[in-house]
């Protein structure tokens, strides 16, 4: 059914419903100030397309025909802070009461390179909507909240679909990314199939992604996976070839699906590092292979190698002592993403009793710490070396096998009679 056999149009509206944030400070002093002496600035991108989604906005960026030193200028001149954040790229951030806004030069693309293009700046709206991704992020409001729609993105917004501005295999060329950003925008706000001309103009240049840095495939792949419709987005990757070449290795799909099921069941937000376990890792070297691939930081790495160091010895058939001293041995924070990568690897339902209680284990027990240091063997005269790091030992062993319930007194004593045997 089209948005006309539903009952909406899809004419652009002349101003932005629900438009009053536009007013409101500190933005509109931003737009007042850059907004005289022959300059036109708007807002423009994500904040526009979320405000007409009926979502709440995030950072709101400005497009100005005002070049860099000039916004500087007029910024400076009204006693707000003009920072020069990408003066390159044509973007100062200004600051105006403590709130960041990136405001940038109308531009348009010189040359591409697959990853980064050469811009020349200008003041022509047209072209600068024409460099832009997809029709959803080209709309453009006014100081007074008058609405610009120089490629037609409000119908693709109101059919929540994601499309490319203009040819969409020369679009990809000219940046790569923007085969993970089609599909990361698909999940973030599209309903049903991809776009038919974006999805096959990505398979067709997907061996582009090879040539991305790693940094720039992790955000946007995190971005993707905690996305509403990450599961069947990821699916769809999976069957164009496109996931592996970002991965690397195998999808697990189905335990992706589990994982998501299980935070909503649980009330979590979605975790990328535990969604990105579920879907790509089986073994540690698998967090290895990521973690190049991905450039993941050492917490991000640790995370996953941890989660997949014997996930499948976690189930619920393991005694409580079992899992105490697994949760003691490694923190709980490992003891959970471990738990969470074996529930989403077990098929068992996201309400099941038994897996539920097996995850929730740090949120009902704290592991205790061990009460003895090497200075109180010392003190019982152990000299420091072997003798004393096997006492240690053997005395934190027989503390956790029962069930860590003798105090410091208690295990000193022990050791002193262990020392007499």
């Amino acid at each position: 059914m089209s948005e006309e056999d539903a009952g909406l149009s899809t004419k652009t509206p002349d101003f932005l419903p629900d438009g009053d944030w536009i007013r409101l400070p500190p933005l509109s002093r931003v737009l007042e100030v850059l907004n005289q002496d022959g300059v036109e600035t708007r807002v423009v991108g994500g904040a526009v397309r979320d405000a007409l989604l009926g979502r709440p906005h995030g950072d709101v960026d400005c497009a100005t025909t005002a070049s860099t030193d000039k916004i500087t200028a007029l910024v400076e001149a009204a006693g707000l802070k003009a920072i020069p954040t990408g003066v390159a790229h044509g973007t100062i951030t200004v600051v105006a009461k403590g709130h960041p806004f990136e405001v940038t030069t109308l531009r348009h693309d010189v040359e591409t390179h697959g990853r980064h293009a050469t811009v020349a700046f200008g003041a022509d709206w047209e072209q600068d909507a024409q460099r832009r991704d997809f029709t959803m992020n080209a709309l453009y409001v006014g100081r007074d909240g008058r609405l610009y729609d120089p490629v037609n993105g409000y119908g693709d917004i109101l059919a929540r679909r994601v499309r490319f501005i203009g040819e969409a295999t020369a679009r990809i060329r000219e940046d790569f990314l923007r085969i993970l950003r089609f599909f990361r925008f698909h999940a973030q706000f599209a309903e049903g199939a991809p776009d038919p001309a974006g999805l096959t103009a990505a398979i067709h240049e997907r061996r582009g992604l090879l040539g991305l840095s790693g940094e720039r495939l992790r955000q946007e792949i995190f971005r993707l996976l905690v996305a509403p419709g990450a599961v069947p987005t990821a699916e769809i990757m999976a069957n164009c070839g496109i996931l592996g070449i970002v991965t690397g290795g195998v999808a697990y799909l189905p335990s992706l699906a589990r994982q998501a099921d299980n935070e909503a069941a649980a009330g979590m937000a979605p975790d990328p590092i535990l969604r990105l376990a579920a879907l790509a890792v089986a073994i540690p070297e698998d967090a290895e292979r990521l973690t190049k691939r991905l450039r993941l930081s050492n917490a991000e790495h640790r995370r996953l190698a941890t989660a997949a160091a014997g996930w499948w010895r976690l189930n619920p058939v393991m005694e409580e002592d079992a899992r105490k001293t697994l949760l003691y041995r490694i923190g709980p924070e490992a003891y959970r993403d471990r738990a969470a990568l074996a529930f989403a690897r077990s098929g068992a339902a996201a309400d099941d009793p038994r897996w539920r209680d097996l995850a929730g284990l740090p949120d009902r027990w704290a592991a205790p710490v061990f009460p003895v240091r090497g200075a109180d063997l010392m003190g019982l005269g152990i000299p420091s070396g072997p003798e004393l790091g096997q006492m240690l030992c053997q005395l934190e062993a027989d503390w956790i096998a029962g069930g860590f319930a003798m105090d410091r007194a208690g295990l000193l004593e022990y050791a002193r009679d262990m020392r007499r045997s």
